[in-house]
C-alpha cells in the first residue's frame, strides 16, 4: 500500500551552509555548557566536527533524555533507539553530513525507510512505507540522527495532538495544557530539551501552532523553497503543506531553512541566503490583531502582540495597525479544501479494506470532515477560486507593508481535553474556527510566516508572536528574528519539564 507516490531528490550545497551557521554564530552561553540539553543542533554539529563530542555520545544522551522525559509528555510514537546509535556509530569519524550525529525526530506523517508510519491514526496499522519524501531525504542527508517518530493529531487535521491512536500529548511548560498541533510531539521533544532539533510540517499552521504553544522558533518557509513532490495523489492545485523544524534558537532555523532551501532555478523563488545576524533594514509593519473571522484575541495574546509591536517600534521599525486584506468567508473556504484532505485518506481505506468508514478506525473529526466534503463538493471550485484570488491582494498589501504582525492563535495553549479527538464533530470544528484564526492564510498564499516566543501568559505559558512576509522573504523574517531574540532573549527560559 501506497499512500502517495513519490520522487528521490537531494538538497545541494547543504554542508557549506551549515558549516557556516555553526562556526558564524557560536553563542557564548552555549560554548561554556556541559549540559548537552542546553545546546542548540549548530553547537552540537560544531563539538562534533571539532571532536569535542560524538556522535554515538550525542544520541546516547538524547536517549537517555528521551527515557526519562517522554513518560512525562508522550511525544514518542515509535522508537528507534538501536538505529539511531547505529547510524552514530557510523558517523564516527567519517564525513556523514554537516549535522553529523545531531539527533531528532521525523513526524509521524512521513515516511522513513523501514520505519513504521501511523499518521497518528488507528487506520493503518502495520503499515511501513518503503520510500522516503524529498524533503526527508535531504533532512536526514544533513547527517542528522532520527531516534524515532513523533506524534501527531490524526492525518495532521487538528491544532491539537492529542489523537485517540496514541494518546495526549503534553505540553513541557504544564503537562495539563497542550502541545499545539500537528507537529506537537515535535515541538513537546525540542522543548524539553529531548533533541534540539525537529522535523515538522505545515498545512495550515502545523509549524508555527505548537512552536507558539511550546516556545519554540517555528518557520513556515515558502511555498516551493523545500524539496518537495506533487503527485497525482495531491488534492487540489493549492499545495497547502511545506516541511521544515521546530527549533529553540533562530540561528538554527536559519541555518536548515538556507541548507535545505532549492536553487532559484527549482524554486522560482529569490534566493535564500544563510542569515545570521540581525538585519538593518527598518521595516514597515502592519499590525493585525484581528483573526480572519474579525474575533477579537483572548486579553492575554492581544497584550503580548501589542508589547511585540511596541517592541518593534522601539527598534526603529514603522508599526501601524492596518488589517490584511481577507474576509471572514475565506475560513470557510479553506475548511472544506482541509476536509477534502480527511476525505481522501477516509476513502483510500475503504478502498483498502473494503469497508466502509467507522468510529472504530477513525476519529469523529475525520468523519465529519470527509463527510462534509461529500456534502459540498459540488462547491469546492468556487472555493478554490476564491482561495487563489487571495494571493494578489495580499500582494497588493505587501506592497505597502514589508511584514504582518499577528497573533499565532487567538488563545494560549488550551487545556488537555478542550480540543480532544472523542468531542463530537461540530463541537470541536466550532472550537478549533475559534483558535486557529490567522495561520492558515499564509498556507493559502503560500507566502513565509514566522512563530517567535517572545511572551509568556499569566499562567506561565508561551505566547508566540506570527511575523508573515511576501513570498521568497524568508531573508526578512529571519534577520528581525535574531534582532528580537537578541532584544527579548527566550533562550535561558526553561519550562518545568527539561531534560
Amino acid at each position: 500500500m501506497s499512500l502517495t507516490r513519490r520522487n528521490l531528490m537531494q538538497s545541494g550545497g547543504a554542508g557549506a551552509i551549515l558549516l557556516t551557521a555553526a562556526s558564524a554564530c557560536a553563542r557564548s552561553d552555549q560554548a561554556g555548557s556541559n549540559d548537552l540539553a542546553e545546546l542548540d543542533g549548530a553547537e552540537t554539529a560544531a563539538r562534533i566536527r571539532s571532536g569535542d563530542l560524538g556522535p554515538l555520545e550525542a544520541v546516547e544522551a538524547a536517549i537517555a533524555r528521551a527515557e526519562r522525559i517522554d513518560p512525562k509528555i508522550n511525544a514518542i510514537v515509535t522508537r528507534t533507539f538501536r538505529r539511531a546509535r547505529e547510524d552514530a556509530r557510523r558517523a564516527e569519524g567519517t564525513a556523514a553530513g554537516p549535522w553529523a550525529g545531531v539527533p531528532t525526530f521525523v513526524k509521524d506523517l512521513d515516511d522513513v525507510t523501514g520505519v513504521s508510519t501511523r499518521f497518528g491514526s488507528r487506520a493503518f496499522p502495520g503499515y511501513k512505507g518503503g520510500e522516503q519524501t524529498p524533503f526527508i531525504n535531504a533532512f536526514l542527508g544533513l547527517g542528522v540522527v532520527s531516534l524515532g517518530k513523533s506524534a501527531t493529531p490524526e492525518f495532521g487535521l487538528s491544532a491539537t495532538t492529542e489523537p485517540i491512536a496514541t494518546g495526549k500529548t503534553r505540553n513541557p511548560w504544564n503537562t495539563d495544557y497542550s502541545s499545539g498541533g500537528s507537529s506537537g510531539g515535535a515541538a513537546a521533544l525540542v522543548a524539553s530539551g529531548v533533541v534540539p532539533i525537529a522535523h515538522a510540517s505545515d498545512g495550515g499552521g502545523s509549524i508555527r501552532i505548537p512552536a507558539s504553544c511550546c516556545g519554540n522558533v517555528g518557520l513556515k518557509v515558502s511555498r516551493g523553497r523545500n524539496p518537495q513532490a506533487r503527485s497525482e495523489d495531491d488534492i487540489g492545485p493549492i499545495t497547502l503543506a511545506v516541511h521544515g523544524v521546530q527549533t529553540r534558537t533562530v540561528r538554527d532555523t536559519a541555518a536548515v531553512a538556507a541548507a535545505l532551501a532549492l536553487s532559484s532555478s527549482e524554486s522560482g523563488l529569490a534566493p535564500l541566503p544563510l542569515i545570521t545576524a540581525p538585519g538593518k533594514e527598518r521595516l514597515r509593519i502592519a499590525l493585525a490583531p484581528r483573526g480572519l473571522a474579525g474575533r477579537e484575541p483572548d486579553p492575554a495574546v492581544k497584550q503580548a502582540t501589542e508589547e511585540v509591536a511596541a517592541l518593534c517600534a522601539d527598534l526603529g521599525h514603522h508599526v501601524e495597525e492596518a488589517p490584511a486584506p481577507v474576509d471572514a468567508g475565506l475560513s470557510e473556504d479553506f475548511t472544506l479544501y482541509w476536509a477534502a484532505f480527511a476525505q481522501a485518506a477516509v476513502s483510500l481505506w475503504e478502498e483498502t479494506f473494503h469497508l466502509p468508514r467507522n468510529a472504530i478506525a477513525f476519529e469523529p473529526f475525520t468523519i465529519g470532515l470527509a463527510d462534509r466534503f461529500e456534502r459540498e463538493e459540488a462547491l469546492f471550485p468556487a472555493a478554490i477560486e476564491r482561495l487563489q484570488a487571495v494571493v494578489p491582494r495580499m500582494n497588493a498589501f505587501h506592497e505597502q507593508y514589508d511584514l504582518i504582525l499577528s497573533p499565532v492563535l487567538t488563545a494560549p495553549p488550551p487545556e488537555i481535553g478542550y480540543l480532544g479527538a472523542t468531542l463530537d464533530y461540530e463541537t470541536l470544528m466550532q472550537r478549533l474556527t475559534d483558535y486557529v484564526q490567522y495561520t492558515v492564510l499564509y498556507n493559502i498564499t503560500g507566502a513565509p510566516a514566522i512563530s517567535l516566543p517572545l511572551s509568556m501568559s499569566p499562567e506561565g505559558l508561551p505566547i508566540g508572536a506570527m511575523f508573515g512576509a511576501p513570498m521568497g522573504r524568508e531573508d526578512r523574517l529571519l534577520a528581525l528574528a535574531y534582532e528580537l531574540e537578541e532584544a527579548r532573549p527566550w533562550v535561558g527560559r526553561r519550562p518545568s519539564v527539561w531534560g
